[in-house]
């Protein structure tokens, strides 16, 4: 029996990707089936990739230059592929290096480029080592190894594979990479039968809180309404666009999407996304944009043309909860950071990253580092943990 022989590529349009080839890896449809992990993540499609390509949301300009790695068989079938792209900055990547970069500048290093496996500008976890048949350790480990070798090649400074599934961190650890823990703040759905339900989980005060926030929300003739599919229409993203920037605007942040990002994924992805939007009087106030996954709600961009209290809680929190109660989903997702998010629902876990760097001193260092972070963290969600706010 011959030895199959693997093919690496550098891919810089995933275009020149078959869709149907990459989706079989990116979102296999037999995998997770029994787990909550996400069956089918909508970030990881070839859609959402090829949308962030064509609107020029990624690109040389961008700092973001598409190397999409795929490995072959002998017969032209993609056996595995990966989200890489060359950095030359650190910015939209939701797991923070700029400390490492300023100390290796300091040190004499040139940090950037450097290698990032991650969907741009997306803080959802989810596998980066795309992998046909996730069982296929051979082509796993030529995968990690063709990622060393296209670090090299590309005299990059190091890999960051970012919110990357707890299993392919703990691949990556077996492979020399640094794991990184962070954590992000989720609504966990206990088969609640309703909002109401859920809220009975909560402690008394709680429960209160979250019920006098959706009441004053909805005050001044503000009107919920939630969107899907055909019902999202141009008015929509017109709407969306102009909270999107006005966000950014308001927190001095850049605006990595540009108009035709949004214009494609209506378009193409109407099926995957929620909207929730807020009115008055016919005109849009506010809104947030969800994808959804088969078991997960995934809160993204959210903006508003008013200060309207509670408002943003009503629209990214309690909607997504609610609607995530309704359909079924496991889980809501809302986006990075937010502590506050613990009052209304949302509990601590863990995601993971995978790091390693060419200069063995500045790895080195930066193991150091992350295992003393790991430390804090353990002790910073043991307290997050005992604040929840749930009934014992």
């Amino acid at each position: 029996m011959s030895k199959r022989r693997l093919i690496p590529r550098v891919v810089e349009s995933i275009r020149d990707i078959p869709a149907s080839s990459w989706d079989a890896c990116a979102n296999p449809e037999t995998s997770c089936s029994l787990t909550d992990e996400e069956s089918f993540n909508p970030f990881l499609s070839h859609s959402y990739l090829k949308a962030l390509e064509l609107s020029g949301s990624v690109g040389p300009s961008s700092g973001w230059t598409p190397r999409y790695l795929t490995i072959d068989d002998q017969s032209g079938k993609l056996l595995a592929c990966a989200p890489a792209y060359l950095k030359s900055h650190s910015f939209g990547e939701y797991v923070f290096d700029f400390m490492w970069a300023q100390a290796y500048a300091a040190y004499g290093g040139a940090y950037y480029p450097k290698l990032q496996v991650a969907v741009p500008f997306t803080p959802v976890t989810g596998r980066r080592l795309l992998v046909l048949s996730q069982s296929d350790s051979e082509v796993m480990n030529f995968l990690i190894e063709r990622l060393k070798i296209l670090n090299q090649s590309s005299n990059s400074s190091s890999i960051h594979i970012t919110f990357c599934s707890l299993l392919d961190a703990v691949r990556l650890q077996d492979r020399d990479f640094i794991m990184r823990v962070g954590e992000q703040f989720h609504f966990i759905n206990k088969n609640f039968s309703n909002f109401d339900e859920f809220l009975a989980e909560l402690t008394a005060r709680k429960r209160k809180l979250i019920k006098r926030e959706r009441r004053e929300a909805c005050r001044q003739g503000i009107e919920i309404e939630r969107l899907t599919g055909k019902d999202i229409q141009d008015i929509h993203l017109e709407a969306m666009y102009n909270f999107y920037i006005a966000t950014n605007i308001k927190k001095r942040g850049r605006p990595y999407l540009t108009k035709d990002f949004f214009r494609i994924i209506f378009s193409e992805m109407g099926d995957r996304l929620l909207l929730v939007m807020a009115k008055r009087s016919n005109d849009y106030v506010a809104g947030a944009i969800n994808f959804l996954g088969d078991k997960a709600i995934y809160g993204r961009y959210w903006g508003s043309k008013e200060e309207i209290p509670f408002l943003h809680y009503e629209v990214c929190y309690y909607q997504a909860i609610e609607f995530a109660i309704n359909n079924g989903y496991r889980r809501v997702e809302a986006g990075a950071q937010g502590e506050h998010k613990i009052a209304r629902g949302y509990q601590p876990v863990k995601i993971y990253s995978a790091h390693i760097f060419q200069d063995l001193a500045l790895n080195s260092a930066v193991k150091g580092y992350v295992e003393r972070e790991k430390q804090l963290l353990e002790s910073i969600i043991q307290n997050q943990n005992s604040a929840l706010p749930f009934r014992i």
